[in-house]
């Protein structure tokens, strides 16, 4: 059976089972973004083991690691730990006087195939707004070999720039018929 991309995890555990779920009939045509739809299936990966590893109360970084074998993909992990700092010894969540304090992280290969990127970001949410901000993103990404670097920079920094603004910032109006959304004015952006 032909999964979407990266559907299939990569982390290694003893038993897994992936189901496909085909709508043929969306009540809203849904289309690629800027990783062609794998997006969404990185999203619920690894959502699922931060889930997974605060169960085993244990470090997301440590309990990723844990159940990687590719050695491709443990260096950007390992390098995007390192250079944002991270502890795994200390709880990556902080409160401070003027909101809360977290950090994540994420690890995707692209489509199974080509580029590994691990990226830790540091957020604050203010206690009086409830508004999220993003004060620093760490990412490490092994693309093989590169034959222009900038070209590399610009995607990497670009996808970062633009999952920020889908998470924190767009929204596409609709009901259960059409798209109520209808010019660049209405959708916001970063």
């Amino acid at each position: 059976m032909l999964f979407r991309s990266n559907s299939v995890p990569l982390y290694d555990f003893p038993s897994q089972k992936v189901t496909k779920h085909y709508i043929p009939e969306a009540p809203i045509r849904t289309s690629a973004l800027r990783t062609l739809g794998g997006y969404a299936n990185v999203v619920a990966l690894e959502s699922f083991m931060d889930e997974l590893a605060a169960a085993a109360n244990t470090d997301p970084i440590e309990f990723r690691l844990r159940h990687m074998k590719d050695p491709r993909a443990r260096a950007v992990m390992e390098l995007a730990a390192e250079r944002a700092g991270w502890k795994p010894s200390v709880k990556n969540t902080a409160g401070n006087a003027g909101g809360l304090q977290g950090r994540g992280f994420a690890f995707a290969k692209y489509k199974n195939l080509a580029c590994y990127c691990a990226v830790v970001a540091d957020v604050q949410i203010d206690r009086k707004t409830g508004a999220v901000s993003v004060q620093r993103v760490v990412s490490a990404v092994d693309a093989g070999q590169i034959i222009n670097p900038d070209g590399v920079r610009n995607q990497i920094e670009g996808g970062i720039i633009q999952s920020i603004s889908w998470t924190l910032m767009e929204a596409l109006r609709h009901d259960s018929t059409r798209v109520q959304t209808r010019s660049w004015a209405d959708y916001p952006i970063m």
